[in-house]
């Protein structure tokens, strides 16, 4: 199989206070969700969302795709709580943009 090139989008409000260092971190030592890939796959590009409604998501979408990308995971801050219910109100719409750009979602990157 080929490598993979894979982008991480992130929520852009956790962003003010998060480095993104546990996302990078499990791409980095292959761990979580990210226990598939292999030394060959790397990872591209790790952006917002652009903030409530994910007004960035389609352009660097489409963006990353030219460069090669494969796979988008949407970080752990924008999926499932503890309680089940998604923390980002707007996953829907941001998870219907990526699919129109052909990528394939991944949701989840540290836990």
């Amino acid at each position: 199989m080929p490598s993979q090139k894979i982008a991480i989008i992130r929520c852009n409000i956790v962003s003010e206070t998060c480095p993104g260092f546990a996302c990078m971190n499990s791409f980095n030592n292959k761990t979580a969700y990210f226990k598939d890939y292999d030394e060959t796959d790397t990872l591209i590009a790790v952006f917002t969302c652009g903030g409530c409604s994910g007004r960035r998501v389609t352009r660097l979408c489409e963006s990353v795709k030219k460069h090669g990308a494969t796979a988008v995971h949407l970080a752990s801050c924008m999926c499932k709580g503890k309680d089940g219910e998604y923390l980002c109100p707007h996953i829907d719409l941001i998870k219907k943009r990526i699919s129109a750009a052909g990528l394939e979602i991944v949701e989840r990157t540290h836990h």
